[in-house]
């Protein structure tokens, strides 16, 4: 076979090195980009944007879109099954859209707001300046079992507290409310002191997912993420227009139909198929639970149910981390006075727990110690449910 390239092959290979060259030139003689864009738009993805935010949302199957229209015609929705989010606006004139937001609220539709701004948006709105000046981000306390209260610490600045004592306070930071809830209309409103937890560098915490993910509700609904507050007017298409995309674009697709007239033949080499393994994932298993058998460690198995427990009461129950570090008498304690779960069983299966490190246990006591520990988390969190339901 000759060392040499042929005709089309040099086509090719010239036109790539060509754009590869562009896009050196391009990357070293372009003006840098700092991130300081503070506006949380799905459009922006730097630090303080929300374009993580609403791909995510995506992807875990909710309907989302950007809505990029006055608030009025919000009235073309289905609000019962719509969660809009007003994450924060540098708006002036608020007074067309708080008419397009309390017909909206009416219908049933379900609303997440974000700061000051986002707020007088909103009917009924109180807030204002926290009670002293917080100098840095601060780890919010759970105050209820709903599903905002169940998301754990969250690490937010304060820049303002809601007031209205109508409203159920879901995360506190002290004595300010940062994250409340409450019913208006048929609907339903959220509000967060700050952005930040669903910007794309807050969402990188679990706690600020968990939020997020409460605040706008089942994955049967759409969520519209409102840019026509951060200025959004016209179309993706009007926006690209006079930027070099589209030459971009057509040198994508002559490059494209160089390759393939290039190598649509079957001049190229043919790749062999690709080989099953030979151990499924249940041989993996079997062979793993047959190796901690013959090995006789149980208590690696109570270990991880045990971890499970503490990070569930962490997590979700919102105990605190010097409690959970104590003795089993003062997590059992302390369960029993956030969730009225009382019973020296919990107290004596985490004591059990502790010394199934030190102890030699036979695989059905270590089977039957992981399997009350798991029903202590279903009952918990069945406890919590209820809790919230009522």
């Amino acid at each position: 076979m000759s060392g040499r390239l042929t005709g089309d092959a040099r086509v090719v290979v010239w036109a790539c090195a060509g754009v590869l060259a562009v896009i050196l030139v391009g990357a070293f003689l372009a003006p840098a980009r700092g991130d300081n864009d503070p506006v949380p738009s799905t459009w922006n993805s730097g630090s303080r944007g929300a374009k993580a935010a609403y791909e995510l949302l995506g992807q875990l199957g909710y309907r989302t879109a950007r809505w990029d229209k006055p608030a009025a015609e919000l009235r073309g929705v289905n609000a019962a099954r719509t969660t809009l989010v007003l994450a924060e606006t540098n708006m002036m004139d608020l007074r067309p859209e708080k008419a397009g937001i309390a017909d909206f609220l009416k219908r049933g539709g379900r609303i997440v707001a974000t700061g000051a701004v986002s707020a007088m948006m909103l009917p009924d709105a109180r807030i204002g300046p926290p009670g002293h000046i917080y100098t840095k981000l601060c780890y919010t306390t759970p105050q209820s079992l709903s599903g905002m209260g169940r998301a754990g610490q969250i690490a937010m600045p304060v820049p303002f507290k809601w007031n209205a004592s109508a409203a159920r306070v879901d995360q506190a930071c002290g004595q300010d409310a940062v994250v409340v809830h409450y019913g208006e209309g048929a609907g339903a409103v959220v509000w967060w002191s700050s952005a930040d937890p669903l910007t794309n560098r807050g969402l990188k915490d679990d706690a600020g997912l968990r939020l997020l993910l409460a605040s706008v509700g089942t994955p049967q609904r759409t969520v519209l993420f409102d840019e026509y507050i951060h200025g959004e007017r016209e179309s993706v298409w009007a926006t690209v227009s006079g930027t070099p995309v589209k030459a971009l674009g057509w040198q994508l697709a002559l490059i494209a139909l160089l390759l393939v007239l290039s190598f649509g033949r079957r001049s190229g080499p043919v790749r062999a198929l690709a080989q099953a393994q030979r151990a499924s994932p249940l041989e993996f298993a079997e062979s793993m639970g047959a190796l901690y058998e013959k090995a006789g460690v149980a208590d690696v198995a109570v270990g991880a149910a045990e971890r499970r427990l503490m990070d569930f009461l962490r997590n979700e129950g919102g105990v605190p981390n010097e409690t959970l570090r104590g003795g089993p008498e003062a997590i059992a304690a302390a369960v029993a006075a956030r969730f009225g779960y009382a019973g020296a069983e919990f107290a004596e299966d985490l004591k059990a727990a502790r010394e199934a490190e030190f102890t030699r246990l036979s695989a059905k006591s270590a089977l039957e110690l992981v399997r009350r520990l798991d029903r202590h988390i279903e009952r918990l969190r069945e406890k919590m449910t209820n809790g919230e339901r009522a």
